[in-house]
């Protein structure tokens, strides 16, 4: 009776320590790996070296988890039949069944119960506080089973069809951010930023410029005072500028260099002699690569043309901002005119068409999104 009940306990025993094990290391996030290495943590690189190479640490709990079951149920089934031989429960005369059967059932339940229900549960739920257990328990169980882990990694090698297939994905990180905000986590303005962000690789510059038959430009032959004495509440700081043709754009001038030339009476310069170059990108050109371009050159505007080189509209820095927000930016500049509420009813169709998150309820801003050329 005493073997029986060793094999029994062993077996659950066993059985339970790598149920524990698995559910903590697959528990084990990556944040948690990189903030034990910032600590200097002598558990990070075990830790690292496990997550990256996890199909071996498992291989060792599955091993042993197969060895327990096994040996259990041949050493509780023998001793069984070896104790109570064909002995059967039997109410008002009749057989229900064998204390043998009996004692298998009660076997596989505990087995579900205590090692696999109950430890699982546990370590899901307590993961942090059982890792050094786990990477100390791993560590013996690597060594003691090295035979058999070489065997069972070298088989599933062999079986994988993508070795380097990412364990998650974008969409996988736009669910997690979903639910993160159900669960309060993060706010559903966070969640919208978090959306954008991972669409941001597949927008293209033609996708947010503003179009050039609502850019505001200005003629590079006007002089500064004939410009102001036009326009003299320009909303926008940054103004392209042409030459001959409205779409031969050849740079741009910054509001205020215009006005600092007026305070200084240099009112009778040209647009030309205080224009910038200009950046020229093509309307293929994806955001991510436009905000670097920008970032390096240290500018906030670019000129958008077609494969032919012909001006398809402008683009700004505040341009991507928007399209990460999922908000466009007003400032104390913004003024309200039929071409701007056009421009910005096209971005919002634009952004939606593209799967940038808006606001719920966009409250009614008019901004310099005719001209998109603010700073």
């Amino acid at each position: 009776m005493g073997l029986l009940a060793a094999f029994f306990f062993l077996s659950i025993t066993f059985s339970f320590l790598c149920s524990i094990l698995e559910a903590v290391l697959l528990s084990v996030t990556p944040a948690y790996i990189g903030i034990q290495q910032q600590q200097g943590s002598p558990l990070a690189r075990d830790l690292a070296r496990f997550k990256d190479d996890i199909d071996r640490p498992l291989a060792a709990i599955l091993t042993l988890n197969t060895i327990a079951h096994t040996v259990g149920a041949i050493g509780v089934g023998s001793q069984a039949s070896a104790i109570f031989g064909s002995l059967t429960i039997q109410i008002f005369g009749f057989d229900l069944m064998s204390l043998e059967a009996l004692i298998a059932g009660g076997m596989t339940l505990a087995v579900l119960i205590f090692s696999e229900v109950i430890p699982k549960t546990l370590g899901a739920n307590n993961w942090q506080a059982l890792t050094p257990f786990t990477v100390i328990a791993l560590k013996v169980m690597l060594f003691c089973l090295a035979p058999l882990v070489w065997v069972s990694q070298y088989i599933t090698r062999h079986l994988k069809k993508d070795k380097d297939k990412p364990v998650l994905t974008r969409t996988d990180f736009l669910v997690m951010a979903k639910i993160g905000t159900e669960a309060g986590v993060l706010d559903e303005d966070e969640r919208k930023i978090i959306q954008n962000l991972l669409r941001f690789s597949k927008i293209l510059v033609k996708d947010i410029m503003t179009p050039r038959i609502v850019v505001v430009t200005a003629s590079d032959a006007l002089s500064v005072r004939e410009f102001h004495d036009k326009n003299p509440e320009l909303p926008f700081s940054r103004i392209p500028l042409y030459r001959e043709r409205s779409d031969n754009v050849i740079g741009y001038i910054l509001r205020d260099e215009l006005l600092l030339s007026l305070v200084e009476d240099n009112d009778h310069k040209t647009l030309a002699d205080i224009r910038r170059d200009i950046i020229i990108v093509h309307k293929t050109l994806p955001i991510p690569e436009l905000l670097n371009l920008f970032i390096n050159k240290k500018e906030h505007l670019a000129l958008v043309v077609d494969e032919f080189g012909g001006m398809e509209g402008i683009v700004t820095m505040e341009d991507i901002i928007e399209t990460l927000l999922g908000l466009e930016i007003v400032d104390e500049s913004d003024s309200a005119v039929d071409m701007q509420a056009l421009a910005r009813k096209n971005w919002e169709q634009r952004a939606r068409r593209m799967g940038v998150a808006l606001p719920e309820k966009s409250p009614e801003k008019q901004s310099a999104s005719a001209g998109k050329v603010k700073s």
